[in-house]
C-alpha cells in the first residue's frame, strides 16, 4: 500500500529526482511506493557488489583482452549500453512522474519539468559514450586485425599452444615493428624504421633490437627464392646519382616489384622481410605491425602530445623549412614525427636515436587514463596508423601481455656504427649481441657479492688466475660487459672467463679462510660497452 505522498515544491521534485539518477529506488521511497522502490533498490545493490567482485577477483588486463579479441563480446557491450541507458532514462522519467509534479504551480511544472527532462538525457551521455567507444573500438579492430586465424607460435621442440598456455611453452614472443612510407607511385613499401620488440611473456621484459635502414649486403634464409636470386647478399648496381637501393629498407619493395623471383606469386615482400630481419637477429618472428608515418603523428595528436627533450634544433622539410627547435616540451604529432625521422644535418644512426626517444616517451605517457579520455580519438588514429598480420584471437592473450611491458623493463640495442660496420656486418656479432641482450632481459636480479677483507696472501701464493688459489674472476649473470670492458672475437668479454652465471674460484688463504677478490672498478672516463642494453629513454632528456 502506498503512502499518501506528501507536499512538495520544486526543489525537492527535483533534489529526489536526480537523486534517484544515482540510487534508484530514492525517489519511489519518498513518494511512498516502498515495494517498487525496495526492489529497484535492491537490484541495485546487487549491480553493484557484483562489478565490485568482478573488479576485485578479475585479471582486469585478460578481460580487456577477452573484450577485444571477440567480435561478439563488443556486440554485447554496444547492446548492454543501449539496453541500460534506456533504462536509466525510464527510471529518471518515472521518478519525475511519482513525485506528483502535477501537484505544483503552472510556473513550477515547466521549470520542473525542464530540469526532469535535461536530467534524463544527463543519464543516457555516459552509456552513449560508452557504446560508441566500443562502436569505434569494433569498427578499429575489424580494420587492424583482419589477418585470417593462423597457428598459434609454436616452440622449436614441436610444442603446440592451448589454452593453458598460448605461448606454447615460448618464453618470448617477438614482434617486427616497422615504419613505413607507401607510396601509390611504386610497389610495396619503404620500411624507414626497422625494429623488433622481444617480450619476455612470464614477466613483460622487452628488448627493443633496432636495425638501420641503410644495412648492405642483406643475407637471407638459405634456400629462399631471394638467397638463390642474391647467393653473396643484397646487392644491386648503383643509381647514375650514386646512391643505392639495396638496402635493407628496400627489401619489403624489391620483392612486391619482382614476382618472378618467387615462381609469380605476388605480395611476397613482408614474408621476405619478416624472414630476413628474423635471419639476421637469429629470431623467430611471429607477427609484425607496420606503421604509416603520418598515422603515428595523428595517434600522438590523439593523446594530446609527448613531452620531448629535444636536444638540438632539427631541421626538415625539401628545403629546409621546418624547424623543431631545441628545448623540453610537449610536441604535437607532426613535430614528433619529424623530430624522429628527420635527417637533415644529421645521420640514420642519430635518427633511430631519436626514434628511440619517441618511442620511449609514447610507451611511458600514454597512461591507461588518458587513452580512455581521448579514446574515440585514440581508436581512429589506430585505424590509419597500423596494418599487422596479428590474428584478432591472438589479443586475448598479446593485450594482457602489451599491459605488462607497460610496468616492466625496456631496454634496446641499437646496432650502429661503432657496434657494426653497416657497409660489411659482421652476422654473427649481431646474432651473438642479441642472444647476449636476451639473457640480459631474462636474468632476475640477484643481490650484489660483497667483497670481504682477507690476510695477505704468502710469498708465491698465486693472488688471480682460473685454478689458482688466491684470487677471484667474475661475471654478471648476463655475460654483458662491464662498462669499460671489450668483447673479444666470439662475442665474449675478455676480461670474463663465462657468461652464463656469476663464478669464482676461490682458495685458501694464509688462514684457510675463502676469499673473494672484487674486481677492479672501472674508472670514470670509461666508454660505456656499445653492445650492452640501454633503458629505452636512456639519453633523452
Amino acid at each position: 500500500m502506498r503512502d499518501r505522498p506528501r507536499p512538495s515544491g520544486v526543489g525537492t521534485v527535483i533534489g529526489w529526482t536526480a537523486l534517484s539518477a544515482v540510487v534508484p529506488g530514492a525517489a519511489h521511497l519518498r513518494a511512498g511506493w516502498r515495494r517498487t522502490g525496495l526492489t529497484l533498490l535492491s537490484v541495485y545493490a546487487v549491480l553493484l557488489l557484483a562489478l565490485l567482485w568482478v573488479a576485485l577477483t578479475s585479471d582486469l588486463g585478460a578481460l580487456a583482452g577477452q573484450l577485444a579479441s571477440s567480435s561478439s563480446q563488443v556486440t554485447t557491450v554496444i547492446a548492454a549500453s543501449a539496453v541500460l541507458g534506456l533504462a536509466w532514462f525510464a527510471l529518471v522519467v518515472h521518478s519525475f512522474t511519482v513525485m506528483n509534479p502535477g501537484r505544483l504551480p503552472g510556473a513550477g511544472q515547466a521549470v520542473a519539468g525542464g530540469l526532469a527532462g535535461l536530467l534524463a538525457v544527463a543519464v543516457l551521455l555516459p552509456f552513449g559514450f560508452v557504446g560508441q567507444s566500443a562502436a569505434f573500438s569494433q569498427s578499429a579492430l575489424d580494420d587492424i586485425f583482419s589477418a585470417p586465424s593462423t597457428p598459434r607460435p609454436a616452440n622449436g621442440d614441436g610444442g603446440t599452444a592451448n589454452a593453458d598456455d598460448p605461448w606454447a611453452g615460448r618464453s618470448r614472443v617477438n614482434i617486427l615493428l616497422l615504419g613505413g612510407d607507401a607510396d601509390t607511385h611504386r610497389a610495396g613499401v619503404r620500411t624507414d624504421s626497422i625494429n623488433v620488440a622481444s617480450v619476455d611473456v612470464r614477466t613483460g621484459n622487452t628488448v627493443l633490437f633496432s636495425l638501420p635502414r641503410n644495412l648492405e649486403n642483406v643475407r637471407f634464409v638459405p634456400g629462399s627464392p631471394m638467397a638463390k636470386r642474391f647467393p653473396d647478399g643484397f646487392r644491386l648496381p648503383v643509381n647514375p646519382d650514386g646512391s643505392r637501393e639495396d638496402l635493407l629498407f628496400a627489401v619489403w619493395e624489391y620483392a612486391d616489384a619482382h614476382p618472378e623471383i618467387f615462381g609469380g606469386r605476388r605480395h611476397q615482400g613482408t614474408k621476405t622481410l619478416i624472414d630476413t630481419v628474423g635471419y639476421t637477429l637469429g629470431l623467430k618472428i611471429d607477427w609484425y605491425a607496420l606503421v604509416n608515418m603520418w598515422g603515428f603523428a595523428r595517434l600522438i595528436d590523439a593523446i594530446g602530445g609527448v613531452t620531448l627533450t629535444v636536444p638540438q634544433d632539427v631541421v626538415f622539410g625539401k628545403y629546409n623549412e621546418g624547424l623543431v627547435k631545441a628545448g623540453t616540451r610537449r610536441l604535437r604529432g607532426a613535430d614528433a614525427m619529424w623530430f624522429a625521422r628527420s635527417r637533415t644535418n644529421s645521420d640514420d644512426y642519430t635518427r633511430m636515436g631519436r626514434q628511440r626517444c619517441v618511442l620511449g616517451a609514447l610507451l611511458s605517457q600514454s597512461d591507461p587514463a588518458t587513452v580512455l579520455s581521448r579514446f574515440n580519438r585514440v581508436a581512429l588514429a589506430t585505424k590509419e596508423l597500423l596494418k599487422t598480420d596479428i590474428p584478432r584471437p591472438m589479443l586475448e592473450h598479446l593485450v594482457p601481455l602489451a599491459l605488462k611491458v607497460k610496468n616492466a623493463k625496456v631496454t634496446s640495442v641499437q646496432f650502429v656504427p661503432p657496434l657494426i660496420n653497416t657497409g660489411y656486418p659482421d652476422w654473427s656479432k649481431i646474432r651473438k649481441i642479441t642472444a647476449k641482450a636476451l639473457r640480459a632481459s631474462a636474468a632476475t636480479p640477484r643481490r650484489p657479492l660483497t667483497a670481504t677483507a682477507a690476510p695477505s696472501a704468502t710469498p708465491g701464493t698465486p693472488t688471480g688466475g682460473t685454478g689458482g688459489t688466491g684470487g677471484t674472476d667474475t661475471t654478471t649473470a648476463t655475460g654483458i660487459p662491464r662498462t669499460g670492458e671489450t668483447t673479444g672475437p666470439t662475442g665474449r668479454s675478455t676480461a670474463d672467463t663465462t657468461d652464463t652465471a656469476d663464478s669464482a674460484d676461490t682458495g685458501g688463504t694464509a688462514t684457510g679462510a675463502p676469499t673473494r677478490t672484487p674486481r677492479p672498478r672501472a674508472s670514470a672516463t670509461a666508454t660505456p660497452d656499445p653492445a650492452s642494453p640501454k633503458g629505452i629513454s636512456e639519453g633523452c632528456g
